[in-house]
C-alpha cells in the first residue's frame, strides 16, 4: 500500500534516480542535483510560510511503507508567472478575405501567451515505470486534489496542467524542430534542460513575438500540436475524467497541450467530504477511495475501500498508522473513480 506524503531532504537521491528514468521532456523534473535540492528546499519553505505566493510550490512523493522506496513524485505550484513570465502558445486563427477577388482564407496561428499568469499548476508528475500498477498512478496524481480541497486558500481559482508533448526516445521533438530550433539554435534536449534548471531568461529574449502560421510548419509538427507523449496519455485521460479540458494552449517547446479547470469544478474536489475515521474492519466490496489527513503540515494520502457517504469511515489500524492519525481524527475522502460517484 503506497502513501503520498510531503517531500523531505532525505528523498533527494531517490528523486535523482526517478529523474534519470523520465527520458527527457519533463521540464519540471530535470536530472540535476542542485535543481532538485532547490525544489525540495522551496517546498519546505512553502510549508513553513517563508515564501510569498509567487515562489510557493509543494512537492509530494509516493512511498512504499514496507520498503521505504520512493517510486513517484508530483507537485503543485501555487501561482505561476508572477515573478517571471509563464509562456505558452495559444492556438488561434487569422482570416484574410477579399470580396473583389472572392477569396476567403482562414489560417491557424500560434501566438505567444501569458494568459495563465497567476494560475495554480499541477506539475512534476512521474511514476517509476516498474510501479505503474495497483492504481499507483491515480493515487499519485489525484492526491493533489484532496490537498487543494482541504486548503483552497493557498491556491488560485484556476488550475492548469502542462502535458508532455510528443518526442522520440532520442530526444527529438517534431514541434521543436519546426519552430523553436529556428529561434534558439539549440536542440530540444538542451532547451528543455535549461528551462528545467531555472535558466529561462533565454525564452523571453529569443521567442518570436509575432504570430506563427501553422501551415508553414512541417506536417510532422502540425500533427503533434495539442497531442501528448504516449506515456502521458493515461495522465491526460485521468485529468479529463476529473473535468480538465484542452482550450487551445500548447507548450512552446514540444507543442503538448495545457489542460485547465476551475478549482471548484474538479470532480475530486467538488465531491470530497470531511468525515471522521474509526478503526475497524473495512467492507471489502466498498468503492476504492482516496483518504487524506486534514493536517497541512502532516498531509498524507492513501487508498482504502470505504463508503464515503457515511459520517464516519472505517480504516484498519495499519491504515491509520500510515496516515499518522488516530481513531476519531478527521479525514477527507472521495471515490477514486468518477464512475463510483453514485455509490
Amino acid at each position: 500500500m503506497g502513501i503520498v506524503r510531503p517531500v523531505t531532504p532525505k528523498d533527494l537521491p531517490a528523486l535523482l534516480q526517478l529523474a534519470e528514468k523520465t527520458g527527457g521532456g519533463l521540464t519540471s523534473l530535470p536530472a540535476d542535483e542542485q535543481t532538485l535540492s532547490a525544489r525540495i528546499e522551496r517546498s519546505l519553505a512553502t510549508w513553513r510560510g517563508d515564501h510569498p505566493l509567487s515562489q510557493q510550490g509543494y512537492v509530494f512523493v509516493l512511498e512504499l511503507p514496507e520498503s521505504g522506496k520512493i517510486v513517484g513524485i508530483c507537485g503543485i505550484d501555487a501561482a505561476v508567472g508572477l515573478e517571471e513570465p509563464w509562456y505558452n502558445y495559444r492556438v488561434g486563427s487569422q482570416v484574410y478575405a477579399s470580396r473583389q477577388l472572392d477569396v476567403y482564407n482562414h489560417l491557424a496561428t500560434l501566438s505567444l501567451s501569458n494568459d495563465h499568469t497567476g494560475a495554480t499548476e499541477l506539475c512534476s508528475l512521474f511514476l517509476d515505470p516498474d510501479y505503474r500498477q495497483n492504481k499507483n498512478g491515480q493515487l499519485l496524481s489525484k492526491s493533489r486534489f484532496l490537498f487543494l480541497a482541504q486548503f483552497p486558500e493557498h491556491f488560485s481559482e484556476r488550475v492548469v496542467a502542462e502535458m508532455r508533448g510528443v518526442s522520440t526516445c532520442e530526444g527529438e521533438s517534431p514541434f521543436w524542430n519546426s519552430v523553436g530550433h529556428h529561434f534558439f539554435s539549440m536542440d530540444f534536449t538542451r532547451a528543455d534542460y535549461l528551462s528545467g534548471t531555472g535558466h529561462k531568461a533565454f525564452i523571453a529574449e529569443l521567442m518570436p513575438k509575432h504570430p506563427l502560421y501553422i501551415h508553414y510548419l512541417t506536417p510532422q509538427a502540425q500533427q503533434v500540436i495539442g497531442q501528448v507523449h504516449p506515456a502521458t496519455a493515461p495522465a491526460r485521460a485521468m485529468l479529463e475524467s476529473e473535468g480538465f479540458r484542452y482550450r487551445n494552449y500548447v507548450d512552446i517547446f514540444d507543442g503538448g497541450p495545457t489542460l485547465e479547470c476551475d478549482l471548484d469544478e474538479i470532480r475530486a474536489i467538488r465531491r470530497s467530504r470531511q468525515v471522521l475515521a474509526r478503526a475497524g474492519n473495512p467492507v471489502s466490496d466498498a468503492p476504492l477511495c482516496l483518504v487524506s489527513t486534514c493536517d497541512y503540515h502532516n498531509f498524507r494520502v492513501l487508498l482504502a475501500r470505504l463508503d464515503p457517504q457515511q459520517p464516519e469511515v472505517i480504516l484498519t489500524q495499519q491504515q491509520l498508522d500510515s496516515l499518522h492519525i488516530h481513531s476519531g481524527d478527521p479525514v477527507r475522502v472521495v471515490t477514486l473513480s468518477p464512475k463510483d460517484n453514485h455509490r
